[in-house]
């Protein structure tokens, strides 16, 4: 589980989108550092979504607090509290700080990020591995 000091981003790993959009992230040094835990992971923070009922395929959950920020609602906040250093930064600002244009573009972003996954052959997070 995470504590209300540490902000911390629960994503796909496995996704090349989802990695390459982690990567590239610069979020203000007023919240300090964001955790980045890949959901493919596991581990209490993970279990703890799940047991929130966040389906973690269907998008990625921004915790902060005691907030919890799912999909779209979390591309926006990321947005909000981006830097504008670095053309993608400047980019994600631009296209996701309006509420409204996160909300039309994030199921057409998974979308294609779901085709992907299928195409390269990767399993969804909610997928139990076999051991």
């Amino acid at each position: 589980m995470t504590t209300a000091q540490e902000p911390t981003l629960v994503y796909d790993g496995e996704c090349p989108f989802c990695s390459g959009f982690v990567k590239r992230l610069r979020i203000e040094s007023a919240l300090g550092p964001l955790r980045l835990v890949n959901a493919r992971e596991g581990g209490a923070t993970v279990d703890d979504l799940r047991r929130r009922g966040f389906d973690l395929d269907e998008g990625m959950v921004l915790i902060l607090g005691d907030e919890y920020f799912h999909g779209d609602e979390a591309l926006h906040r990321l947005a909000l509290m981006s830097t504008r250093y670095g053309w993608f930064n400047r980019l994600n600002a631009w296209l996701f700080s309006n509420r409204t244009l996160s909300r039309f573009a994030y199921p057409l972003l998974r979308a294609g990020r779901n085709a992907v996954l299928r195409l390269l052959g990767r399993e969804r997070i909610s997928t139990p591995h076999a051991h």
